[in-house]
């Protein structure tokens, strides 16, 4: 078997004013799978998400990212596992600060010492693969929400990450551009961590998904037979859209 893209193990944190967020989560997802974190707000989401990339140090138990545990005080251990987690925010304004979509999507590659012909063919990859090739020497500032987004995402993939974490991708996108990244997302070969309140998604994309729920992982099952169970979404305050069903 190969070695999972991401392995938790009693991992557990307090912020400085005491709040306790994480009380030991377990968790492991393999190479490949899709997953999506499923939780109400508070429950600890933003907070584990922050551990994946070394931003928040573990106090208590490890993280280990295709086999390699993370360790917060080690700056080339640290640079080694950003480069292997790629983490598309909620806002893709936060990622996208250069002049053109090619400078943004070039800037990781380039600071990984890529150049020349070497270098245009990593980001003209990526801008295909979320089919905004057309798009590469516009001003991200001039393209649509949406487009942002996706472009957010080749700038992920640029760094040909292990893993791909996905911070509510839905959200802010019209129902066009909702299913385009959807179509997108499915058709890459990569392992997916997906935090979302958008059960439909989480759905579609997700054939596993985890609930977190007052710092534990309080259920773990196939997507479908959880947004199926009534009871166990109104346990952990998660909601269908009105007339949106699931059956088992």
């Amino acid at each position: 078997m190969s070695t999972p893209s991401l392995e938790i193990s009693g991992l557990a944190f307090a912020y400085p004013d005491g709040n306790q967020a994480l009380f030991g989560v377990n968790l492991t997802v393999k190479k490949g799978e899709r997953v999506a974190l499923l939780g109400p707000n508070g429950a600890g989401k933003t907070t584990l998400v922050m551990h994946l990339n070394g931003i928040h140090a573990a106090q208590r138990g490890t993280v280990a990212i295709a086999g390699e545990k993370i360790d917060a005080s080690d700056k080339e251990s640290l640079k080694k596992i950003r480069s292997r987690v790629g983490i598309v925010f909620q806002d893709p304004d936060d990622q996208l600060f250069m002049p053109t979509v090619r400078e943004d999507i070039a800037f990781g590659p380039y600071n990984m010492g890529f150049r020349g012909s070497e270098l245009d063919a990593i980001v003209d990859e990526a801008l295909s693969q979320v089919g905004m090739l057309d798009f590469a020497d516009r001003a991200p500032h001039h393209l649509s929400f949406g487009q942002r987004r996706r472009v957010a995402v080749a700038g992920v993939l640029a760094m040909k990450p292990e893993i791909l974490v996905l911070d509510e991708p839905s959200s802010n996108l019209d129902p066009a551009s909702r299913r385009e990244l959807a179509t997108i997302l499915k058709s890459l070969d990569i392992t997916i961590f997906m935090v979302t309140h958008d059960l439909p998604y989480a759905l579609e994309l997700c054939e596993r998904a985890v609930v977190l729920s007052g710092g534990l992982i309080a259920e773990d099952s196939p997507t479908r037979a959880l947004l199926a169970d009534g009871q166990k979404l109104a346990k952990y305050r998660l909601e269908l859209p009105a007339g949106f069903t699931v059956s088992a």
